[in-house]
């Protein structure tokens, strides 16, 4: 009877369950006749699953039309989850207040799937900032958050995200130069630099560690400069780091681990 249990089969929501998979595995839009040769199934039964995970919200067209990709749907589902509830609801109210202090917008960021993603953001109440929409996603090698989210990690699951990343990325980096720059934020502790991206935006990123000097998220500060008023980096580094020391204090309790007692130093 146990042995019958363990080998009952749910054709349908094994058919489903293996797009959503590559899908992920892919990093890129694939359409149906890619999804049946890939998974070794008819065009049709991937017709028939593929209309569903789109209805229920899954999958996605890809805008240039091109296939399939993965939406945020499950990443929206974990979200949902008590621990992920509980890192939102401890670190919104600290990285608001934070925001409001430094006048600048600033975000709440994890890994997932070899991308960062914001789970939370708050403006800082200026009357023009730089801030990034919920659940923007971007390749972890390609961000200066994602940066920090894998400096602080232990080297297995390093290389895993490395690898995650590196998969979703056109033109990824030179590994050994990218685990070089990642030894690098590690010693240093955090990052402050210019935006890849826009002009007049430097990022402040530092991560939220846990005892044993693993990051579970990070902050990300846009800072955009003004002519009248330059930011002060330096000090509101000093700033974003004690309130990332508040959130894990708040999520697990407050023991400084090697990593944050030696990041307290430099500063």
């Amino acid at each position: 009877m146990a042995d019958e249990k363990l080998n009952y089969g749910a054709p349908a929501l094994e058919k489903g369950l293996d797009i959503l998979e590559l899908l992920a595995r892919s990093g890129r839009p694939l359409g149906n006749r890619q999804l049946a040769d890939e998974l070794g199934r008819s065009k049709n039964e991937i017709f028939r699953m593929v209309h569903v995970l789109l209805r229920r919200g899954y999958i996605q067209r890809d805008e240039s039309g091109e296939g399939m990709l993965l939406s945020n749907k499950l990443f929206a589902l974990g979200m949902q989850t008590a621990r992920a509830r509980d890192l939102v609801s401890t670190a919104a109210p600290i990285v608001e207040n934070f925001a409001e202090e430094v006048h600048q917008a600033a975000h709440l960021v994890v890994a997932h799937r070899g991308e960062t993603v914001i789970i939370a953001a708050a403006s800082g109440g200026a009357d023009m900032n730089f801030s990034l929409k919920l659940g923007y996603r971007r390749p972890l090698a390609d961000a200066h958050s994602g940066l920090v989210l894998m400096a602080f990690q232990p080297q297995a699951i390093r290389d895993r995200m490395i690898a995650e990343s590196l998969l979703l990325m056109r033109e990824p980096p030179d590994k050994a130069k990218l685990a070089a720059d990642l030894d690098r934020v590690r010693r240093e502790g955090a990052i402050i630099h210019e935006s890849r991206d826009i002009v007049g935006v430097t990022d402040v990123v530092c991560p939220i560690l846990v005892d044993d000097g693993r990051a579970v998220a990070c902050v990300t500060v846009a800072a955009v400069s003004r002519r009248s008023s330059p930011p002060d980096f330096d000090a509101m580094l000093d700033r974003l780091q004690l309130a990332c020391a508040e959130i894990a204090h708040e999520l697990a309790g407050y023991a400084p681990s090697p990593a944050r007692a030696e990041f307290s130093r430099r500063r």
